[in-house]
């Protein structure tokens, strides 16, 4: 019985697996193998202060301690969630301390885009001054999240989601030293590491559990609808609101203005199974509709307008078929950014322009005086003109010459348009002459 009782409890898969050196890391290659920048960086022997950007699980705090380790450094760390100037200086206090019994210290922030500009701010002084060589962690765009005084004193590290590859290194050495016991076959295999994502902690997790369900039920033999049936598969890694986000819904709008659908579909239902406001995809569809596409086939318009709709009444799951079928057809529509670029022309132009009146015949004259003062004389009624067209009239306020905002591209309707106005311009000739 006491023996029970001094029994150990076995570390987390991820802790027991946690790498001891560089050489134990897994992905991010382009930083660590020999010539690359880390590489160099530990070969130096000259810590610097550098901010890690990646996504979640791919070893930004494994990588801070190994430095530590490397460079024979105290390791100090915070997180920028739970921490605030307080907890900074007694950090900055406690690497003082190390200094004086000649140890350097490595200040870690996990999540530093946290720390608001007060709190970055902080740390500057430090940082310059060379008391700690700081590293912070992010899964945020740097540019903006860390303070500018800050990211100039710091090199950024861009580590990447591992790769399906890379996972099955971890899978293996996952064997090697702790599941031993069991076997996986291939659908299994590929089911846990399409959940991962690129996320090695994930990854890891996901093992734990079937290592945990696996032992409750008895076997060592791991198929794919074991995996389906004994965990609970969450959506794929996806940040709502930082860059993934938004390089995503650039993705899909590069997609339909590049007139490809099946993309267009992939990035769509991306977003949609990570976890993306459908709402917020469908105001995204109607603004491709106008920009991108516009007056070259105007029902992609209606049809966008009617697919957010569509999703309005009918909600999840059922009104995402609506978003789908909206962008297949916004992709394979005709495409035409001349309204667009006419719209941002017309509103530079009347920013820096003078108000200018509009002109007489122009003016609406609905008194006896509006009509003595000259009101809307020698307004031309264009019905009452050839096809229906005053030639040779201007409706531009005086001193604007023809700015030819406007210019249809030769396709889809737009074709017919620029037909049409390159018509009533002979028009407009004819009659000057």
């Amino acid at each position: 019985m006491d023996d029970l009782f001094k029994t150990e409890p076995s570390p987390p898969l991820a802790e027991a697996l946690r790498p001891a050196t560089i050489d134990e890391v897994i992905g991010q290659s382009h930083l660590l193998a020999p010539g690359k920048p880390l590489n160099l960086v530990f070969k130096s022997g000259k810590p610097h202060s550098m901010i890690l950007w990646g996504p979640p699980g791919v070893g930004k705090t494994t990588l801070a301690r190994l430095t530590a380790n490397a460079f024979e450094c105290e390791f100090i760390a915070l997180s920028a969630v739970l921490s605030g100037v307080k907890d900074i200086r007694a950090s900055i206090e406690q690497a003082e301390h190390y200094l004086a019994g000649g140890k350097h210290t490595i200040l870690f922030i996990d999540e530093i885009h946290r720390f608001n500009k007060s709190q970055q701010d902080a740390l500057l002084p430090f940082v310059e001054s060379g008391l700690v060589t700081l590293i912070g962690a992010t899964t945020e765009n740097p540019s903006f999240e860390v303070n500018s005084a800050l990211l100039s004193r710091s090199q950024v590290y861009v580590l990447k989601a591992l790769t399906d590859t890379e996972l099955l290194q971890l899978l293996k050495r996952a064997q090697e030293r702790v599941l031993q016991h069991l076997e996986f076959d291939e659908v299994a295999i590929a089911t846990l590491i399409g959940y991962a994502d690129g996320d090695a902690r994930r990854f890891l997790n996901l093992l734990e559990q079937t290592k945990t369900s696996a032992e409750t039920s008895g076997i060592t033999h791991i198929t794919g609808e074991f995996v389906d049936n004994a965990l609970t598969l969450n959506s794929r890694r996806f940040d709502k609101g930082g860059d993934n986000f938004y390089d995503q819904i650039s993705a899909l709008h590069k997609s339909v203005r590049g007139s490809h659908p099946d993309a267009a579909l992939y990035w769509l239902c991306r977003m949609l199974d990570g976890g993306a406001d459908a709402k917020y995809l469908s105001r995204r569809i109607v603004r491709m509709a106008w920009e991108d596409i516009g007056i070259a086939d105007p029902r992609a318009i209606q049809l966008a307008n009617d697919a957010a709709a569509t999703y309005e009444r009918l909600g999840s799951p059922e009104g995402e078929l609506a978003l789908g079928q909206a962008v297949i057809y916004l992709a394979i529509a005709a495409k035409s950014n001349a309204g667009y670029n006419a719209y941002n022309r017309a509103m530079a132009f009347v920013k820096k322009d003078k108000s200018r009146e509009v002109p007489v015949h122009l003016r609406n004259a609905p008194t006896k005086l509006m009509k003595e003062l000259g009101y809307g004389h020698e307004y031309r009624y264009a019905h009452d003109e050839p096809h229906a067209y005053a030639a040779g009239e201007t409706y531009l306020p005086d001193g604007i010459a023809e700015p030819r905002w406007y210019e249809p591209v030769p396709r889809g309707i737009e074709a017919k348009i620029a037909e049409k106005l390159a018509w009533l311009r002979g028009l407009d000739e004819d009659a000057r002459a």
